[in-house]
């Protein structure tokens, strides 16, 4: 299983879900993992920051990160990554972190259509 969320819920995972990362610049404070290749880049941040317009960052995202990437890859990459995760013994679960609420308008909700798309079964922590 494959989860999303958000920073501000990270104290409150389940020990077995292991947080990475998926956005360009992590909070100081986190020193989890990390998987940039599904981060948004910098001048699509910067454009939805003085827009707010969700096609146009949908359809970017889309053509200049999730195009570019295989889903059985990209799940094959954070496998791997938990795999080295020290003291995993049991089912280790992900959920794929960044900052917007739950219910608010983010990159890892268009990551989690394209990766259940794709087979992989991912959803919201809901905590």
């Amino acid at each position: 299983m494959i989860y999303t969320s958000y920073f501000a819920m990270l104290r409150k995972l389940p020990s077995n879900i292991i947080p990475i990362s998926i956005c360009a610049k992590v909070p100081q404070w986190y020193s989890g993992l990390q998987y940039k290749k599904l981060a948004p880049n910098y001048n699509l941040l910067m454009h939805w920051k003085q827009n707010y317009d969700e096609n146009y960052y949908i359809k970017h995202f889309q053509s200049e990160v999730l195009d570019k990437l295989q889903p059985r890859e990209v799940v094959l990459d954070l496998l791997t990554m938990i795999g080295n995760f020290k003291g995993i013994d049991y089912d280790p679960q992900i959920v794929l972190m960044c900052y917007e609420k739950s219910e608010d308008f983010c990159h890892r909700h268009l990551v989690a259509k394209w990766l259940n798309n794709s087979g992989y079964k991912t959803i919201e922590l809901k905590i």
